[in-house]
């Protein structure tokens, strides 16, 4: 390796090499809080005094989807494990999105608007609650209790009713004609957690969710003839389905092929489903939140795959679509392998729920063990989707994410998962999701700081800061650890936190443990510094065989340097630098290589390396 610091000292100018002292990341008050209570932990662990609230929730729902009204019955008992005595309860309406005189930041079809989510009763430990008379705002619902202390639960029951949307489809609503997806279908108690309190954000369309870890037991009651998908296990297949159809989806779950359990044959002629039986019932254990969907003329395919090795524990894959939408035959695959390669692959931890169905849907939007997806026009989007909701699987559902507050939380990981295992499926693939938008937006006023709250934010602001620009920090330390050490600290934050609600401090306290690294200097100039990524080829320096490309670091957001060498004889060589070589604040680098052929010019950048001024990444040899 040619050493320039000998060879031309007057040549190359670079800022002193001597490491910074590591700087602490900014601490928010309310964290600086938890760390006092020891709730959490400097070092990325929950603390010894963690904890959080849970619930246990039967609901019985009965859905027709020619009028599209459901009409519930909940019944929650409600844990307190915080330390407060809680003299409130706060509870999510979220269909109340379409209530008349909501806030909503996202435009409806006016013929969507109605009266929202309707309260017939609500009773506390059996008795009615008046005069303690739930106030309604938009999709918070507040319900003054007697004083609960802490370690004691609470008993309630609700019944409601509410229309689903048919014409804005918000991540809810019915697709078509027979068929219908229904998510946020039920009042739920809010989070209340340490960091916070109560979760007191409404839901206005934009932003996401932020619910606890919960079981559910579920019946769902639907006319004849319509299927039902969900959440949680199936509790009642044999009752539900005929017998050929119960034996193929007993197959499906052994097998690694695809197995039709339901075609359009079997549609045609009737008899899959047994008579006299309309609802369906699943269960679902330490999950955030539970959806379903349902149709009357959707094919159905499925197979299962092993996701742990040391288990054997298989996961069974399910797409159910409208026949009509021919690249939907394709995605059963694409599910099954992004299952398989999300456990062996990228992040390399075993799939952590028992299935996972994919329904033809008309959204792009993920739910526990659900994904609602819209049929696109290539084969390429087909993938790319169908890996970004289902990568959501372990952001937020297996780690619990406040997506209201820090959606780059999860986006960010699934924008990732999205660009890793796209091409893993089909290597002809070069996903750039969100790239061009970044890089056009970068250093304006909408390119705000990643760790600001997404509360704070809109438009494109929203976009950016939740997609490409974590996506791009997650894959710079990635790159930066390694494979073997970025799996050992993904491998140590999943674990701390699975079924918990990590903070961003807790995300990149924990990388560091897990890694034995210091990445402070990277979180605090990527997530929280403002500033543009851009590097420029100054010079290139010869002598002889030996060369030396100049890379000037021009921005403040430190990317890593990827530089492809052309010769005259067609060939070309390819050099690498991760984002650790700006670590010491130098502001240039040298990229040395040797080669007998006639340099004839170099290229700056790659897919994944954004540059706000690309002017300057090729440097012409004369």
């Amino acid at each position: 390796m040619l050493h320039l610091k000998n060879a031309w000292p007057i040549c190359l100018v670079f800022c002193s090499l001597t490491l910074r002292a590591q700087r602490s990341l900014p601490l928010p008050a309310n964290t600086r809080a938890a760390y006092d209570m020891q709730t959490r932990s400097p070092d990325g662990r929950p603390g010894k005094n963690y904890w959080q609230n849970r619930a246990n929730y039967k609901i019985q729902a009965s859905f027709d989807p020619a009028s599209r009204l459901l009409t519930g019955e909940v019944e929650i008992q409600y844990f307190n494990n915080s330390p407060d005595t809680l003299r409130q309860l706060l509870f999510k309406l979220y269909p109340n999105l379409y209530k008349k005189g909501s806030v909503r930041m996202m435009k409806i079809d006016p013929s969507d608007i109605g009266e929202g989510l309707s309260l017939e009763s609500v009773r506390i430990n059996g008795a009615d609650s008046t005069p303690l008379q739930p106030v309604v705002d938009g999709t918070n619902m507040e319900l003054p209790i007697n004083p609960l202390l802490p370690k004691q639960s609470i008993f309630l029951n609700i019944k409601y009713s509410y229309t689903l949307n048919k014409g804005s489809h918000i991540r809810t609503g019915e697709v078509e004609p027979g068929a219908d997806f229904v998510a946020y279908f039920f009042p739920r108690v809010a989070v209340y957690d340490d960091v916070d309190g109560w979760n007191r954000t409404p839901y206005t369309g934009p932003l996401e969710f932020y619910n606890d870890f919960c079981h559910f037991q579920v019946s769902i009651t639907v006319p004849a003839g319509y299927l039902v998908w969900a959440t949680g296990d199936f509790q009642n297949p044999r009752e539900m389905l005929s017998e050929r159809c119960f034996n193929r989806l007993q197959d499906a779950a052994k097998n690694d092929s695809v197995t039709t359990i339901i075609d359009s044959s079997d549609l045609a002629r009737g008899g899959y489903l047994n008579e006299g039986y309309h609802t369906w019932k699943f269960e679902a254990d330490n999950v955030t939140d539970f959806a379903f969907a349902t149709s009357n003329h959707y094919i159905w395919k499925s197979s299962s795959l092993v996701v742990d090795s040391a288990t054997g524990r298989r996961t069974r894959v399910d797409a159910v679509f409208n026949p009509k939408h021919a690249s939907y035959f394709n995605v059963i695959g694409y599910a099954r392998q992004t299952v398989h390669d999300m456990s062996f692959r990228f992040p390399r931890f075993p799939f952590p729920y028992p299935h996972e169905t994919v329904f033809d849907g008309a959204d792009q939007m993920e739910y526990p063990m659900m994904v609602n997806d819209n049929p696109l026009e290539s084969r390429a989007e087909d993938i790319e989707l169908t890996v970004h909701e289902i990568f959501h699987t372990m952001f937020p559902f297996y780690m619990g994410i406040n997506e209201t507050k820090y959606g780059w939380m999860d986006e960010g990981w699934a924008t990732l998962g999205e660009w890793l295992i796209s091409p893993m499926i089909d290597s002809a693939i070069q996903d750039d999701y969100g790239m061009r938008p970044y890089e056009s937006q970068a250093g304006s006023e909408a390119d705000l700081p990643v760790t600001s709250l997404s509360t704070q934010q809109n438009g494109i602001s929203l976009f950016i800061n939740n997609y490409p620009k974590p996506a791009l920090g997650y894959l710079f330390v990635k790159d930066m650890l390694g494979e073997e050490l970025f799996n050992k600290a993904m491998y140590f934050y999943i674990t701390q936190w699975a079924g918990h609600h990590p903070t961003p401090l807790d995300f990149f306290n924990a990388i560091n443990t897990g890694s034995g690294r210091n990445l402070n200097w990277f979180w605090q100039r990527w997530f929280y510094d403002q500033g543009v990524p851009n590097l420029g080829i100054t010079q290139v320096l010869r002598r002889g065989k030996e060369f030396a490309a100049v890379i000037e670091c021009k921005g403040t957001k430190p990317v890593p340097v990827d530089l492809t060498a052309y010769f005259e004889d067609g060939s070309k060589a390819f050099f690498h630098r991760d984002v650790s070589c700006w670590e010491t604040g130098n502001k240039a680098i040298s990229v040395p290589f040797t080669s007998d052929k006639k340099l004839t010019r170099l290229v700056l950048g790659s897919l994944h390396v954004p540059d706000t001024d690309k002017k300057d990444n090729v440097y012409e040899m004369k």
